[in-house]
Formats: C-alpha cells, sequence, structure tokens
C-alpha cells in the first residue's frame, strides 16, 4: 500500500469552500476546512496532482508532524522526531520560516534557530556525516504555532502557486491569479461562458476565467519545489502533468473581452492572456467604463481602481457611480465586483443581492455580488 501524506493548502479568506471543492475532485480524503486553509491527504502523487491543478490554494505543504510545544526543549524534540533523512539528503539547503501566535514561544526567531538546531542534529546523525554543506536543492521548511500547538511543514511549491507563469509585469496593485479565479468560481464561470472586464488592468481575471472554461491547469508551464523530492517519484509528475493536458477543453465556447481606458494596460492583458495559453479567446479593446455595455448574457467580473490616498479614493468613488449607471441601463447576467471600498453600494447606487467578505493578502475587501434585475430580449452578439 502507497505512503499516504497529510498536506495543508493555505488560500485567501473567504475562499476555502472554493478550494475544498478543488481538492475533493481531485480524488483527497479526510478533506477538513479551516479558516484560510484546507487540509487533505492523499497519496504522493496527489502532491504533484494538487499542484499542478489547485487554481485557488496559495502553496501546497506537507504535513510532517503536530505536537504541543511550550518550551524550546518540547520544541526540539518534536522536530527531532521526525525522520529527516528519510526526506533530506545530505547536501540539502533548508531554509527555516515560521509564526507564532498566542503561543509561550513568542519569539519567532529563536524557534526558527531551536527548529534548525533540531533539524541538523537529526540529518548529521541520520545521514552519518559531521558536515551539511546545504549546497544541493533546497528544501523549504515552516512551522506554525498556535496556542503552544506546533504544526511542522515541508513546502512543496516552491514558489506561490499565484505564480502561474503569464504574467511577467504587472499594474499597479493587481489582483492574485489565485483569488482571480476565486472569483471566477464564485462567478459561475462555465465553458461556454461570456466574461467581460470594464477595468482589465493586467487582464487577470478575465485570463483566470479563460483557464477555468478551458480547464487548462495553472500550474502546467512551471515548476515546483517537489519535483527535486526523492519520495515524490518523477513518474508521478509525468503522469499528472499528461492527466491535466488530457483534460483540457480546447473546444469550450469561453469567450472574453477586457476594456481599460489605458492603452499599456490593454497590450500588457494581451501579453499575458498570449502567455496564459488563452489569448485567442480574449479580446481587448481601449475604452472607458463610461460607454461600457454589459451583454446580457455576460459575467461581468471587475476589480475596480482603489485606492488609500484622497484623490485616489474620490477618483473610485466617481468609477463606481459611472458602473452604476450603465450597469442599471445595460445589465448582463451578473456583476461581481471586489473592492476595498467599504461604501461601494452607496458610490455605485445599488445594494448588492450578495456580499461575501474576502481578503486580497492582507486587505480585506468585500465582492459585491449583483444578478440580473430584468429580462432583455436583445440578442448575444459578439463585439469586434
Amino acid at each position: 500500500m502507497s505512503t499516504m501524506y497529510t498536506l495543508v493548502a493555505p488560500c485567501f479568506f473567504g475562499c476555502e469552500a472554493t478550494l475544498a471543492f478543488e481538492v475533493r475532485r481531485l480524488g483527497a480524503q479526510d478533506v477538513q476546512v479551516t479558516d484560510g486553509r484546507v487540509q487533505f491527504s492523499g497519496p504522493a502523487s496527489l502532491i504533484a496532482a494538487a499542484n499542478l491543478n489547485l487554481r485557488t490554494a496559495e502553496r501546497v505543504l506537507l504535513l510532517l508532524k503536530t505536537w504541543q510545544a511550550a518550551t524550546f526543549d518540547e520544541l526540539f524534540d518534536g522536530v527531532y522526531s521526525i525522520p529527516w533523512e528519510e526526506l533530506l539528503p545530505a547536501d540539502a539547503a533548508f531554509p527555516v520560516k515560521g509564526s507564532s501566535l498566542s503561543s509561550q514561544l513568542s519569539s519567532v526567531p529563536a524557534c526558527q534557530s531551536v527548529v534548525k538546531k533540531a533539524v541538523v542534529k537529526r540529518l548529521m546523525a541520520g545521514h552519518r556525516t559531521a558536515a551539511l554543506p546545504e549546497t544541493g536543492p533546497e528544501y523549504k521548511l515552516r512551522f506554525s504555532l498556535r496556542k503552544n500547538t506546533v504544526e511542522m511543514m515541508l513546502d512543496t511549491s516552491g514558489d506561490g502557486l499565484h505564480k502561474r507563469g503569464y504574467r511577467r509585469h504587472a499594474t499597479l496593485a493587481p489582483i492574485k491569479e489565485t483569488l482571480a479565479a476565486a472569483i471566477a468560481d464564485l462567478g459561475r464561470v462555465r465553458r461556454d461562458s461570456l466574461v467581460q472586464d470594464p477595468f482589465c488592468g493586467s487582464g487577470t481575471l478575465v485570463i483566470e476565467a479563460a483557464q477555468k472554461a478551458l480547464n487548462i491547469a495553472p500550474g502546467l508551464h512551471r515548476r515546483f519545489a517537489a519535483e527535486h523530492f526523492a519520495f515524490v517519484p518523477a513518474e508521478a509528475w509525468r503522469q499528472e502533468r499528461q492527466k491535466a493536458l488530457e483534460a483540457a477543453r480546447p473546444d469550450a465556447a469561453f469567450e472574453g473581452f477586457r476594456y481599460d481606458i489605458d492603452p499599456d494596460a490593454v497590450a500588457l492583458a494581451r501579453a499575458n492572456a498570449k502567455l496564459a495559453g488563452v489569448g485567442d479567446r480574449c479580446r481587448f479593446e481601449v475604452a472607458d467604463v463610461r460607454a461600457f455595455r454589459a451583454d446580457a448574457s455576460a459575467a461581468v467580473l471587475t476589480n475596480p481602481p482603489y485606492g488609500e490616498r484622497l484623490g485616489d479614493r474620490e477618483q473610485a468613488a466617481a468609477l463606481a457611480a459611472a458602473l452604476g449607471k450603465v450597469w442599471r441601463f445595460a445589465p448582463g447576467a451578473g456583476l461581481y465586483v471586489i473592492t476595498a471600498d467599504a461604501e461601494f453600494e452607496q458610490h455605485f447606487g445599488q445594494k448588492a443581492a450578495r456580499r461575501r467578505k474576502i481578503y486580497n493578502g492582507m486587505i480585506p475587501c468585500q465582492l459585491y455580488m449583483y444578478y440580473e434585475q430584468k429580462q432583455r430580449e436583445t440578442p448575444r452578439k459578439k463585439e469586434v
């Protein structure tokens, strides 16, 4: 019987349900959902599958051990008990990061030092060596202390999973790819959806919607830390990549349209879409939001500009009012607006049908959801 591993996938607060659905689709077992993360288990192949396919996870961590530690000795002993020599080669580089909240061991640097020392001692004994050069592949170690409970984890992703590889450059304050994917899910994007964005910026929302509709695995064009882990066979990565390629739906009828008043942003979004493999499904135009008209069947996903400075806030309020005006004139099937503007509904001029609290990094935001207010007989037209 193959070894079963316990994995933890952190995510933005508010995206847990979407991530849990993704995890279950991969065949994971023992799925547990808590604030900002989903825990699950499966064989080594699931480590590859999760990294390649999860759209809303920030990374995939291998949970090695959980225990109670109120002293540095208890922290050291727990870390030392993990069979590190079975996980890390003698030349592994192993940087340690961590966090502590409501715990007696409150100094993160001190905890890092103890964890590092324990791993060194165990590796030297396990590999029967007096030297650990740390010149080989990198294994990022992470610990978490919460109310004296320690979790020791190994990062299998490397760079965060939001780094898909298609966004070489970005506009100011871009929305993360993982959050954009969650909004596409909440906006019920399907393989035949029409998606519009009147404030496209770097194009992330429509690109993520297109990849979801075409079932393009988000991690297909990048590499992961666990690809050099000996306990995750290279064959597992090859098989999971092949499965992801075969699962793509290039025949999907998805269309995406993006608009921005800034020609540079439009050019940037176009380049990003091409790198993401959805350039032929997304069209781009330079246009002011005041000229925007939602298609009757469109899901409109957008992240309007919003800044902390007074001038930025005033401009954001004016843009929200303009969006509200054009939406009431020509509503689509649904409007999903993520913003940090707590007064968005007042500026927009209409209360949302639903709201969901969601975090963009450390910034508390709301996803305002508006649904079609009236039926229109206008047939769907392709835009040029």
